[in-house]
């Protein structure tokens, strides 16, 4: 395998300061893409070019291969910081950052050299393994269509996990020009992220391109290429959903002085003790959100320090990404009342907001049976797989 240059530091604060400065480098490109992937329902060509520039999609790559490999508590930081400034652009980076670790953590070191060759890559994927994988001399067939392809019409590759009728399951990586994109993202909210359909027709893949999604060796990466799933992105939809209540705690606050409710005038929104509530408590279930997710994400993570995860711990941690996605519903809805008539504006701030929590709590990654999974550990019962 080729030696690849790492510009991301070791350390992990310095990691995270690192990681943190080039969203810093990119912000005001993401702010001027934001209105325009909002629009077309895909992230804008200003944004694509932005991420691509920053090295934030290299955030879970393993640091053999030049990534960052960031600690699940540094992600969480930079996943909400780049949501702050724009929801699309942070929603399509970290799925992005996951494929592409979780890819290269696996890739034999011929495969690695062919992808990275150009430059390191856009990658898209998906979670729910679908379609059909059918062994020849040399490779798979593959056919198959899957759904919520975040950032696909960007890619410059595709990962979809396969039924196969070799081993069980497989990952299969194909360029994306190979790929057939169906215009199927007309959403509630989470519009710019261009999540949409995607399918292999009867395509080729050169057995270098595929991994046993249930039993590959893990080539590359340390701790965090041990989590597996569901452990290895619950610190994704977990950190995001709150950062959508801080926008929203943020964008209400900014507000406030100058709303006023009322036919005749009324009184500043601020001014008003319900409203000051809703703000102070707001921001401390945000807080918590973030304090607990860390809080679960540090044990899991240290128990990776030499093998898979703790089991319970992983479980855990996605119970406390289901809980902060609820949270994050409740703080932005009961915000949202005091939004008043201007809120039911597409272009409005708080709307967007809305629909976007409201659309993102759709995620199998979120769905109640974390809840149900880390109560069977609680009751000192088999939580099983831990997704749907």
């Amino acid at each position: 395998m080729s030696t690849y240059e790492n510009r991301f530091p070791a350390d992990r604060e310095a990691n995270r300061a690192y990681l943190l400065a080039a969203v810093s480098r990119v912000a005001d490109a993401l702010a001027a893409g934001r209105e325009e992937s909002e629009q077309t329902r895909r992230l804008s060509p200003t944004s694509v070019e932005a991420l691509r520039k920053s090295g934030l999609f290299m955030l879970k790559t393993p640091r053999e291969v030049g990534g960052a490999e960031a600690h699940p508590v540094v992600q969480m930081d930079v996943i909400e910081a780049v949501a702050m400034i724009d929801s699309a652009a942070s929603w399509c980076m970290f799925i992005s950052a996951a494929v592409t670790g979780a890819t290269l953590s696996q890739l034999p070191d011929e495969a690695v050299d062919e992808v990275l060759a150009d430059g390191f890559p856009f990658m898209a994927g998906a979670l729910r393994t679908g379609g059909t994988a059918r062994k020849v001399d040399g490779g798979y067939r593959v056919s198959g269509r899957w759904a919520w392809g975040s950032g696909v019409e960007h890619s410059d590759w595709v990962m979809v996990p396969v039924f196969c009728d070799g081993p069980p399951l497989i990952r299969a990586l194909v360029p994306t020009s190979e790929v057939i994109l169906h215009d199927t993202w007309h959403t509630l909210g989470m519009r710019g992220t261009g999540s949409c359909d995607y399918e292999l027709n009867d395509v080729f893949v050169p057995d270098r391109f595929a991994t046993d999604l249930l039993g590959a060796e893990l080539l590359r990466g340390g701790a965090l290429h041990r989590l597996g799933l569901p452990a290895y992105v619950v610190n994704e939809h977990g950190s995001f959903a709150y950062a959508l209540g801080r926008l929203a705690l943020r964008t209400m606050s900014e507000a406030a002085i100058e709303k006023k409710r009322g036919y005749l005038g009324g009184a500043s929104i601020a001014d008003r003790q319900v409203f000051q509530r809703a703000i102070g408590q707001g921001t401390i279930r945000m807080n918590a959100c973030a304090a607990g997710m860390a809080e679960a994400l540090e044990r899991m993570f240290d128990s990776a320090a030499e093998g898979p995860p703790n089991p319970a711990l992983a479980t855990e941690s996605q119970a406390a990404a289901v809980w902060c996605t609820d949270e994050a519903i409740d703080v932005v809805g009961g915000l949202f009342r005091y939004a008043g008539g201007s809120a039911v504006m597409l272009a409005n701030e708080m709307q967007r907001i809305l629909r976007d929590i409201y659309t993102v709590q759709s995620h199998l990654m979120v769905s109640d049976i974390g809840y149900e999974s880390y109560g069977c550990v609680v009751l000192g019962l088999d939580p099983g797989g831990g997704l749907p």
